[in-house]
């Protein structure tokens, strides 16, 4: 009797196309099934605002008129893949800088007009979320995510990929800021995350007592416009009427400040976090953002997490993932695709998340 022949048919894989123009970063990607990144690619804007020690909306903007063709167009060359292969065009539409969204989004709409495709809207915060789980197989939910960037400091519950419920956010200054606000009065280069943290290693965290604020023994939101300004008065004094003495300082000073003003904001996330993971029981913490990429907060997290009665696991977002990207856009897209939810072609951005 011949042996019987049973055809095995290959899976088709589901290819997003990402887009993120939220802030100043344009970047466009195509990830297969949720997780598979078969490219990635980033215009960063840094030079263009450096020497305005901060994003301008309207250069930013700009940028992305300029970059968002040339992206995508090698996107789709670094994946191997054309326009018949992409299953869906997902755009994070919010929140952001409107005019820098605006960019992103009638990109993605373009295509999806013209290549039939349909279109997924991402929320820009959630997406980063998604980069803690790419490499994610089994999640223990339910899990305490933080994101932590220049315009946003928020934490969440998570219950799946697209079940989040927000538990606290900033009321003021977000860490990211206040780490670009700080870098400022230190006169350090801008961005000023990076170069906080290079300055801290040479510093001691201990050597000036700047604030915490915690806002409440059961608050979950977060200020650091306190701290910033403590920092600023430390440097000028109290009347802000003396010269910035930073000029005057040693390289231990600057650095003695910079490792200070660090591990103030380390010790208010940290705390904040597993306020909210012991609330909500979890299993499972979650780090996002731009932030997220300091090596000395996740050290920190991971002792929490290690401390934690019964342990928790830390899942971390990638450093080339915790910058704003399409990956983390298109990932979280796939689950979205999964569920049939979908956009309408009169689909505009938002600042507002």
């Amino acid at each position: 009797m011949p042996p019987i022949k049973i055809a095995i048919m290959e899976q088709k894989q589901i290819h997003i196309l990402g887009i993120e123009t939220s802030c100043d970063e344009t970047a466009a990607a195509i990830v297969a099934d949720g997780r598979e990144v078969k490219s990635s690619v980033v215009a960063s804007q840094t030079k263009l605002h450096e020497k305005y020690g901060g994003v301008v909306p309207e250069i930013a903007s700009r940028a992305h008129i300029e970059n968002i063709y040339p992206v995508l167009v090698e996107a789709m060359e670094r994946a191997g893949v054309s326009e018949d292969q992409i299953d869906a065009i997902a755009v994070a539409n919010q929140p952001g800088l409107t005019i820098a969204l605006v960019v992103g989004v009638t990109a993605a709409k373009t295509l999806s007009f013209m290549w039939d495709k349909p279109l997924i809207a991402v929320n820009h915060l959630h997406a980063h979320l998604q980069s803690a789980l790419l490499r994610e197989e089994r999640l223990e939910l339910p899990a305490a995510a933080l994101i932590v960037s220049g315009g946003h400091t928020c934490l969440y519950e998570a219950d799946s990929p697209l079940e989040l419920r927000l538990l606290g956010s900033t009321i003021d200054d977000a860490a990211g800021e206040a780490f670009d606000k700080v870098a400022t009065i230190l006169k350090l280069p801008y961005p000023g995350g990076p170069n906080i943290e290079r300055i801290a290693r040479k510093g001691n965290p201990k050597a000036i007592d700047f604030p915490r604020s915690m806002l409440g023994r059961d608050s979950l939101d977060f200020s650091f416009s306190g701290l910033k300004t403590a920092v600023l008065y430390y440097c000028r004094g109290q009347d802000m009427q003396g010269q910035n003495r930073v000029d005057s300082m040693s390289e231990q000073e600057i650095a003695d400040i910079a490792a200070s003003f660090q591990a103030a904001v380390i010790d208010v996330l940290i705390k904040k976090t597993k306020r909210a993971a012991d609330k909500i029981g979890a299993k499972t913490v979650l780090l996002g953002g731009g932030v997220a990429a300091n090596g000395t907060l996740r050290e920190a997290m991971q002792k929490m997490c290690d401390k934690s009665r019964p342990p928790r696991r830390l899942l971390v977002a990638p450093k080339p993932y915790c910058t704003d990207n399409a990956v983390m856009v298109a990932s979280l897209a796939y689950h979205k695709y999964k569920a049939g939810m979908f956009a309408p072609l009169t689909l505009e951005p938002s600042a507002n998340g």
